[in-house]
């Protein structure tokens, strides 16, 4: 017949745990402090890369989108906030704020002739017109994150989908599966 553990043996087994739990929160201890740490010294790099690369990021759009898909990938929004480090260091915010003050300007003086919707590439035309510049100086991506920023204004601006193509609803209604078959059908009827 097999004996049991006494006590002492119990105790023995007790404190072997209490010893591979106190190990194991000082490695997950470590483990986080050195995660804070390289991410603390990637976003020190990220704002030196942002000053070097101030002005091509702000004339360039493809450059710029580029540079807001590395800052998502780690987690920094530099549209955050308008008083931001990243606002100050880049004035991007104030870009994309200008940009969304735009669009609605754009939005209100079409609405006779498109109902409250348009093409997200004829929207951008309007505004390089706008804007007096080329057409590659202001990306579709810039567009939508402006207006993403609109978003603030309640539910009137939006970006839906219509087939292929991508329509700015600038007006106060809710577009349904029918609406939006509709339009579909409507785009394959033009094309």
């Amino acid at each position: 017949m097999r004996r049991r553990p006494g006590i002492a043996g119990l105790q023995n087994a007790a404190a072997t745990r209490d010893k591979f739990l106190l190990v194991r929160a000082n490695v997950a201890k470590v483990r986080t402090d050195v995660m804070q740490e390289q991410l603390a010294t990637f976003r020190s790099q990220l704002d030196e890369f942002a000053r070097k690369h101030k002005s091509d990021i702000r004339k360039n759009s493809v450059f710029r989108q580029q540079f807001h898909e590395m800052c998502a990938k780690v987690g920094v929004d530099p549209l955050a906030s308008n008083k931001g480090v990243w606002a100050e260091l880049l004035g991007i915010g104030d870009f994309y704020y200008e940009l969304g003050v735009q669009i609605v300007d754009v939005c209100i003086a079409t609405i006779s002739h498109n109902g409250g919707l348009i093409d997200l590439i004829e929207l951008r035309k309007l505004l390089c017109q706008k804007r007096k510049t080329d057409l590659g100086s202001l990306s579709s991506d810039d567009c939508l994150r402006a207006i993403s920023k609109l978003k603030v204004l309640g539910s009137r601006f939006e970006v839906i989908s219509a087939g292929k193509k991508k329509l700015v609803r600038s007006v106060p209604t809710e577009l349904n599966k029918d609406y939006k078959g509709i339009l579909e059908l409507a785009q394959v009827c033009v094309s």
